[in-house]
């Protein structure tokens, strides 16, 4: 979190394009946070009696600077929203109850890459277990994010022995 500012918070990462993979640097901003009227407990009411207080939608905005110094680098910026919940201690807790439902996703990333020096820009969408705003043929996933065939030589190939991250 910044001093100047307590809704900013700074941030650090690497980006991952096919073989390509960036170091980046940036800030995420919150714009508002919402609580829901409508409480979700999960299938079957499952946490119903866990001790949730309330439940909602934060929002920010976010820009993520990859180094300029690496190739293919650039800008990410757009909107991101996480949905919440406050626990019985007063926690605020990454909101997971409907984690097995079909439809689950969360931190959901809508916004553009923009290639440094250049005038390519490009649609950058992301998530958590599903990929918001995609072409209604990318996920055919029914239970969980499976990506079509048409769109892994895009990298999306999951390589979970590839420690690209560090």
């Amino acid at each position: 979190r910044t001093f100047d500012n307590p809704n900013e918070y700074l941030v650090y990462g690497k980006s991952s394009v096919k073989s390509n993979v960036c170091d980046f640097i940036g800030k995420i901003t919150i714009i508002k946070i919402q609580e829901f009227k409508n409480e979700n407990f999960g299938v079957d009411d499952e946490y119903k009696n866990s001790g949730i207080k309330s439940q909602g939608l934060l929002t920010a905005k976010y820009e993520f600077f990859e180094n300029k110094e690496q190739n293919h680098s650039g800008q990410f910026q757009g909107i991101l929203q996480t949905k919440w919940y406050l626990d019985k201690d007063q926690v605020v807790r990454y909101n997971d109850i409907n984690l097995n439902s079909d439809g689950y996703f969360n931190n959901g990333f809508v916004g553009t890459w923009k290639m440094y020096n250049s005038t390519i820009e490009k649609t950058c969408n992301w998530g958590d277990y599903r990929v918001p705003f995609t072409k209604c043929d990318f996920d055919i996933g029914a239970g969980e994010l499976s990506i079509s065939e048409k769109y892994l030589k895009n990298g999306w190939r999951i390589q979970p022995k590839k420690e690209w991250w560090k």
